[in-house]
């Protein structure tokens, strides 16, 4: 075990015993005395996570979640015919993901691909002038693409758009976003000089240790985030009864007296109901399904006005 590793096990006394055999070796740890975080397991204490992360990454081989085959590298010529076989007209533009998931400023970077003639670049899916005074927060991780060129899927561009290939290729380590246009949504290719399957044209990195950490982005799980579990709301639990009306009172906001006084959870619900033209003075079974949906999940970005009559001051708020 490392240093780090050996101040989470306790000291113990050598048995007298010279040697024992037939027996697997285990490690014991009371997790509550070394983290709280959910993500915290004995592999991750005692870095033997670390050890199977860096065995998986360097003998690990990548198969298509889609038809099974087998990931090999792509070359620039299977590229461009993918890109090509997009719909006539197609907006696209030509990304190199030359950071991602990293902290940090990266001024330098950014000024050195300004000098090379590159203008324009996303940041965090955001696209900015390489000219401007890009304040970058060091302490949160980035992703940073420049943007190499934007095309118009035609056969004439075959010649430019595998030259953009190549430009973005030879900036991003072997990697090529391409950023699809259509009907107003983007939508994103990875193109990796890697990794790839020629017949579903799915494209991965290289493999490395952090794909298979779920403390990392790129490889949690996108629904948990790498804890194991999701928080979700159980409708049953607050609104046990559904005969019942919002004034006699939901668990999750806590009003159970609300139509004996001058609550805010009264102020609540009266005024989303006046908004969408709904009665809460029937059962909540009768509820419109939208309606109950926006009490318990949120608005959105739809605004509400509230109006909050206080019965001490006979005030309108």
């Amino acid at each position: 075990m490392s240093s780090y590793a050996r101040q989470f096990l306790g000291l113990m006394e050598k048995p007298d015993v010279e040697s024992i055999e037939g027996l697997s070796p285990a490690i014991s740890i009371d997790q509550k005395t070394t983290s709280k975080n959910p993500r915290s397991t004995v592999g991750t204490v005692t870095e033997i996570y670390d050890y199977i992360r860096l065995l998986y990454a360097r003998i690990g081989v990548p198969y298509c979640p889609n038809c099974g085959k087998k990931i090999e590298k792509q070359t620039l010529d299977q590229m461009v015919d993918n890109i090509m076989e997009l719909e006539e007209g197609t907006k696209i533009q030509v990304l190199a993901p030359v950071i991602r998931g990293r902290k940090g400023e990266f001024t330098k970077l950014l000024e050195d691909f300004t000098k090379e003639g590159f203008v324009r670049a996303r940041i965090d899916g955001e696209t900015v002038e390489l000219t401007d005074d890009l304040q970058i927060d060091r302490k949160k991780k980035h992703n940073v693409e420049i943007i190499v060129d934007r095309l118009v899927i035609k056969e004439e561009i075959r010649n430019r758009l595998a030259e953009s290939v190549e430009i973005a290729l030879k900036h991003a380590d072997n990697l090529v976003l391409i950023d699809v246009i259509k009907d107003g949504e983007h939508i994103e290719k990875l193109y990796s000089g890697n990794y790839a399957c020629p017949d579903c044209g799915i494209s991965f990195e290289e493999l490395s240790p952090r794909m298979f950490s779920f403390n990392n982005p790129f490889g949690a799980c996108p629904s948990c985030t790498g804890i194991g579990y999701l928080m979700k709301m159980d409708e049953d639990l607050i609104i046990p009864d559904k005969n019942k009306t919002l004034y006699d009172g939901v668990k999750a906001f806590g009003a159970s007296t609300m139509k004996k006084g001058d609550t805010m959870a009264k102020m609540y619900f009266e005024s989303i109901g006046r908004h969408y033209g709904v009665d809460i003075k029937q059962p909540i079974k009768k509820l419109p399904r939208e309606f109950l949906e926006k009490i318990l999940y949120g608005t959105g970005d739809e605004e509400i006005d509230f109006e909050y009559t206080s019965a001490a001051r006979n005030k309108k708020i």
